[in-house]
């Protein structure tokens, strides 16, 4: 195993806020990139004012949403309208790999940062941008968050029960999911056409277009002239599937059945029912048209059973189940747990914290999240003298004026 991280040397100038962004520089910086994220003490980004806050006490460095994003990173806060601040952008991209942003189109075009600025003195710049809807179309500059993208990319109208509203996912999902990633991928793919050709290249990632790949069964459904409603919990084959109800208050199993195998074994489990025999509920094809007489009688059988000790049982039968756990619950599960993925970082606001470990792991140059997310502007003195040559003067000069801080 190499003690080399396998993005050392990269730079990346992170001008990206809230969640996809952020979410997509933190792996680089967890794999050994140095990511400077840009700041504004005046327009702060905008999840760090959002809960959950350390001590319920509100506060830019306090947020856990802001720190579970942004591990490893330096915080940089410039003001970017002013000349100076400018100058400093861009003397930052000139000594960057990647220029990160998922403004609105045209944003960083009109701060003087755009592509073609980049370009100007950094000629190999990877200068990705991530618009909500792309840079050209009729929506274009429509503003949005991951609760807007996914309704637009038609992830929020497939989430639900037919015969009520659109839910969601309980969470901005493409912010933390198909946008960073898709994101991540085309980063490395430009980064290492570079080292191939020393050429660097514009990325334009649409948010939009990136959410729609999460629905893409109900798309194919829709060219062919079929209608994809909500439909909770269910399969389009597999049945008895969905959540039922254990012993206790809002305690639940998740349980899936697709072969025969697996419905004999759940018969066996939930100890051999009458309901279990008719000839209706013998084969797959039976049991999916039942499905909804199924899931009464399922949940009536596992209503007396302890969630965890019906979801081992299941799963040691071969049927796939899982405890509905929530979020306190995944803090003490015995799997992340004996595969350390709860991570406990110092903070120098919010103390001793925890974070999500590196869901994937190199057997020869595996990352590690290397500090906890930055205090606002912790690291503009630093990055103004060492890496972009001010002299002391010069950096106090530009606080005094808010230039730099």
């Amino acid at each position: 195993m190499s003690s080399r991280l396998p993005l050392e040397g990269v730079r990346v100038a992170d001008f990206t806020w809230v969640g996809a962004g952020p979410f997509l520089t933190k792996p680089l910086a967890d794999h050994g990139a140095d990511v400077i994220k840009i700041e504004s003490r005046t327009r702060t980004d905008p999840i760090r004012s959002m809960a959950p806050f350390r001590d319920g006490r509100p506060g830019p460095n306090r947020s856990g949403y802001f720190a579970n994003r942004n591990s490893s990173k330096r915080s940089v806060c410039l003001d970017l309208k002013s000349p100076r601040g400018k100058e400093l952008a861009l003397d930052l991209m000139a000594r960057s790999d990647v220029v990160a942003s998922n403004f609105t189109p045209g944003t960083m075009d009109r701060l003087g940062l755009g592509y073609q600025d980049a370009v100007a003195v950094k000629p190999d710049i990877v200068y990705l941008e991530m618009p909500m809807q792309g840079n050209t179309g009729p929506h274009r500059d429509f503003r949005g968050y991951g609760l807007t993208i996914a309704a637009a990319g038609g992830l929020l109208g497939l989430t639900g029960h037919p015969e009520r509203p659109p839910v969601g996912t309980g969470t901005n999902y493409p912010d933390h999911v198909p946008n960073p990633l898709h994101a991540a991928v085309a980063v490395l793919a430009a980064l290492r056409r570079r080292r191939r050709t020393g050429q660097g290249q514009y990325i334009e990632l649409a948010q939009l277009e990136s959410t729609t790949n999460v629905i893409g069964p109900a798309l194919l459904a829709a060219t062919a002239g079929r209608r994809v409603d909500r439909s909770a919990n269910e399969d389009g084959a597999a049945a008895p599937h969905g959540v039922y109800p254990c012993a206790g208050e809002d305690r639940w199993c998740a349980v899936g059945v697709f072969t025969d195998q697996q419905w004999q074994a759940l018969v066996e489990v939930l100890g051999a029912p009458e309901w279990a025999a008719k000839p209706g509920h013998t084969t797959p094809g039976g049991r999916w048209a039942a499905r909804r007489e199924l899931d009464a009688l399922v949940a009536d059988a596992t209503s007396t059973w302890e969630a965890s000790e019906l979801a081992d049982a299941l799963s040691a039968a071969g049927v796939p189940a899982a405890v509905v756990s929530d979020a306190a619950q995944i803090l003490a599960d015995p799997q992340l747990n004996a595969r350390d993925h709860w991570k406990t970082l110092e903070h120098p606001e919010m103390g001793s914290s925890v974070y999500d470990n590196i869901p994937y792991r190199l057997s020869e140059t595996p990352g590690h999240l290397r500090g906890p997310a930055p205090v606002l502007g912790a690291d503009t003195r630093d990055v103004c003298l060492d890496l972009l040559g001010l002299t002391p003067d010069e950096y106090e000069h530009l606080a005094a004026q808010g230039v730099v801080g």
